[in-house]
C-alpha cells in the first residue's frame, strides 16, 4: 500500500510540473500573437501576421495540455479503474483539429495575396518583432524541454518541440520580410504560405500521435528493449507475451514469463517484483503486470 501511494505521489507532481511548462507557453504565445497579429497588420505583413494566428493555435495546443494535465490528475474511480490519464490524448486531439481549421485558413489568406496585394513590402518593424519571437520561442522551448525529459512528460515534451517549430517559423517570417525588403514583396507572401503549411503539418502529427496512443499502438523498437530488460532478469526462462499502451504520459506494460517449474510461488513472486523494479529503475515504467507460467522444455 505504501508502494503504490508512493507512486501515486510521484506522479501526481509530475503532473504539476508539467502545468508550469503549460502556463509558460500560454503566457508567452499570449503575449507575441496579440503583439504579432497587431504589428502585422500596421507594416502590412501577411507573414508576421500568419505567424501571430500560428501562435493563436498554440494557445489552443497548450490550454489543452494544461486541461489534460488538470483531468489527468484525477485519481481512478468507479468507472475509471485507470485513472483519467488519456484525457491529456484526447485533449490534443481536439486541438489538432483546430489548428488544422487555423492553418488552412492562413493558407488560403496568403494564396489569395499573390494576386490581390499591391506589391508594396512591409516596414522593417515586422522582421525586428518576428526576430525578437523567435528568441522568445527558443528560451520558452529550452525551458520546456528540460522540464519535459525532468518530470518524463510525453506531452510536455511535444510542446517543447512546438515551441521550436514556432521559432523556426517566427525567424523564416523574418527571412521573408527582409527579401520584400530588398526588392522582393512576394517572399513576404511565400514566407506566409509556409508558415500555413508548417501549421498544418503540425496539426497532422499531434493528430497522428493522439490517435496512435488512443488505439493503443506502440513504438515496436522500444518494446524490443523492454524485452530485452526483462529477458536479463535472473530467473527468468522466455518471454511468451510482452505487450505495452501509452497512457497518458505513462506506459502500461504487460508481460507473460516462463520460469522453472521447480520453482515455489514465493521465489516466482520475487522474479515478478524484480522485473517491476527492474522496468522502473531502468525504463521509469511505473505500472508492469507480471504473469508467471511454468517453463517446458517440450515447448521449445
Amino acid at each position: 500500500m505504501k508502494y503504490g501511494e508512493t507512486v501515486v505521489e510521484t506522479y501526481d507532481q509530475k503532473l504539476k510540473a508539467g502545468e508550469k511548462g503549460a502556463w509558460v507557453s500560454i503566457f508567452a504565445y499570449i503575449l507575441l500573437s496579440l503583439i504579432k497579429i497587431g504589428i502585422g497588420y500596421y507594416t502590412g505583413s501577411e507573414a508576421l501576421t500568419a505567424d501571430g494566428i500560428n501562435n493563436t493555435t498554440d494557445i489552443i495546443v497548450s490550454v489543452a495540455v494544461l486541461i489534460g494535465l488538470r483531468i489527468s490528475r484525477k485519481p481512478p474511480d468507479h468507472d475509471h479503474r485507470y485513472g483519467h490519464m488519456r484525457a491529456e490524448t484526447i485533449a490534443s486531439l481536439v486541438a489538432s483539429f483546430i489548428m488544422a481549421a487555423a492553418g488552412l485558413q492562413v493558407v488560403i489568406q496568403a494564396a489569395r495575396s499573390f494576386w490581390e496585394r499591391g506589391g508594396e513590402a512591409p516596414a522593417l518593424l515586422a522582421a525586428w518583432v518576428a526576430l525578437g519571437s523567435a528568441a522568445v520561442m527558443a528560451c520558452v522551448y529550452v525551458y520546456n524541454l528540460r522540464l519535459a525529459k525532468r518530470v518524463d512528460s510525453q506531452s510536455l515534451k511535444a510542446a517543447a518541440y512546438d515551441n521550436r517549430s514556432d521559432a523556426l517559423v517566427s525567424l523564416g517570417a523574418a527571412v521573408g520580410i527582409v527579401g520584400a525588403r530588398l526588392g522582393f514583396p512576394v517572399l513576404d507572401a511565400v514566407a506566409a504560405l509556409a508558415v500555413g503549411v508548417i501549421i498544418c503539418k503540425t496539426a497532422w502529427d499531434i493528430f497522428s500521435e493522439a490517435t496512435h496512443a488512443l488505439t493503443d499502438g506502440f513504438d515496436d523498437e522500444r518494446l524490443k528493449v523492454f524485452s530485452q530488460t526483462v529477458t536479463e532478469t535472473p530467473g527468468v526462462k522466455r518471454i511468451r507475451d510482452i505487450r505495452a499502451r501509452v497512457h497518458g504520459s505513462d506506459v502500461l506494460l504487460d508481460v507473460v514469463v516462463e520460469v522453472s517449474a521447480e520453482l515455489s510461488v514465493e521465489e516466482s513472486h520475487d522474479i515478478s517484483d524484480d522485473i517491476e523494479k527492474r522496468m522502473l529503475d531502468e525504463h521509469r515504467i511505473e505500472n508492469v503486470h507480471v504473469h508467471i507460467e511454468p517453463y517446458m522444455e517440450q515447448e521449445r
